[in-house]
């Protein structure tokens, strides 16, 4: 049987969670994982009861609390970390996908020194791929989302100003991704978040299209009625077409 004793360990509001991820980096033992849009705790030996962890909850889900639990193992917090050193997903980084920032006003204040002639950036949060983006991140509640394939940014001279201005970035490869796997988070990105509409901005290549489709049916699976505009660019960086997208039955 598990030790058990009386100390110090985390506990989680989940009323007040939000599922913003800001907890899981700041917890040094992964005690803390996303699951089910909720911060959970993994297991309660691998948490050490310091509570470095609440001060990055901007909804104060976090407290500390004197209970009967398993004791901290620090040896088995090692194991744990030593095991989750494979990047996940086989992502060729060590991008956390539950690490979310939000800037507030997209660019407000960040200009670099001697590029005052430069555009200025758009972009309000990060993370931008979508296979790291949480369904329940901040930036994505009341937002108008801009799903975009990975080559548009660098086709379309015009990207930051006339298309991510005041969007909820999404990025997406329907070519070299895993489709379904995108299909599938973009869905519950949709029915956990409330995203107000859809912009698709792809590249006039058929490989591209995929990325409509995924935008159509995720719509469809996630049984909301939320519009979809699509925005074709040419590989010579023009505006090839744009238009509303029709929707797909489930």
């Amino acid at each position: 049987m598990t030790p058990r004793k009386v100390r110090k360990i985390i506990k989680i509001d989940e009323e007040k969670c939000d599922g913003c991820g800001l907890c899981v980096p700041a917890c040094a033992e992964g005690a803390i994982q996303i699951v089910g849009g909720k911060a959970r705790l993994v297991s309660e030996k691998y948490c050490d009861g310091l509570g470095a962890c609440i001060g990055e909850c901007p909804r104060g889900a976090l407290t500390v609390e004197e209970r009967e639990s398993e004791e901290f193992d620090e040896e088995a917090v090692s194991e744990r970390l030593q095991a989750a050193r494979p990047v996940p997903e086989g992502l060729p980084c060590d991008c956390a996908s539950t690490t979310v920032t939000h800037f507030g006003p997209a660019g407000a204040g960040h200009h670099q020194a001697g590029a005052e002639s430069l555009p200025q950036s758009q972009l309000g949060h990060w993370p931008v791929q979508l296979r790291l983006v949480p369904p329940t991140a901040p930036f994505l509640q009341n937002a108008d989302a801009l799903l975009t394939g990975d080559c548009v940014p660098f086709a379309y001279a015009g990207f930051h100003q006339h298309l991510l201005k005041d969007h909820a970035l999404l990025v997406a490869c329907p070519k070299l991704d895993d489709f379904q796997a995108h299909q599938r988070k973009l869905t519950e990105v949709l029915r956990q978040s409330s995203v107000k509409s859809i912009t698709v901005v792809r590249m006039e290549i058929p490989c591209c299209h995929g990325l409509a489709h995924m935008a159509q049916q995720a719509v469809a699976d996630s049984g909301k009625d939320i519009p979809l505009r699509e925005v074709v660019i040419g590989i010579r960086g023009e505006v090839k077409s744009s238009g509303v997208l029709e929707r797909v039955n489930s």
